[in-house]
């Protein structure tokens, strides 16, 4: 799969830029999985998330829906924390409630699952955290590190 097709920054741009509701399938209520921080690195940068987890009812203090057809609400980006098996459902999916964007965390790669999404009219983004490339693209990332907006050189003893 060439996945440089799906990892256009223009793309990464506009989508970040333009989108603003996330629906987040797989999105565990653990802290300590990468769904949760991403979930609540979005919702803290003013993206409305709408968890997608048939096994909670709640997440960071959204309604968790079982599918994504049973979210009520329009949804911009699709974004997937899954096994990439599942990939294909999920797109089609996707396309059935009319988003604008297909997600697709790291490791989660399927062709079938991109090519749905594309011919349903959705932009695809492959194998990329929307977490980072929001950092990147939105100036929450610095050429040095994570941009903290402080300037320190603290240091101890030697």
């Amino acid at each position: 799969m060439d996945l440089d097709r799906y990892q256009d920054p223009l793309t990464i741009q506009r989508v970040l830029h333009s989108e603003h509701t996330i629906a987040i399938v797989g999105l565990s209520a653990n802290p300590l999985r990468p769904s949760n921080f991403v979930g609540f690195y979005l919702k803290r940068h003013g993206y409305r998330i709408i968890p997608v987890n048939p096994r909670e009812s709640e997440i960071l203090g959204e309604v968790s829906y079982p599918s994504l057809t049973d979210v009520p609400d329009p949804v911009d980006v699709v974004d997937v924390f899954r096994a990439p098996d599942a990939l294909p459902a999920i797109a089609r999916e996707a396309v059935a409630i009319n988003a604008g964007a297909l997600w697709c965390q790291f490791g989660v790669i399927n062709e079938e699952g991109s090519r749905i999404a594309e011919e349903g009219g959705l932009n695809v983004i492959v194998d990329r955290c929307l977490k980072i490339e929001h950092a990147r693209y939105m100036g929450r990332m610095h050429w040095l590190g994570f941009n903290t907006q402080r300037v320190t050189s603290v240091r101890g003893e030697l």
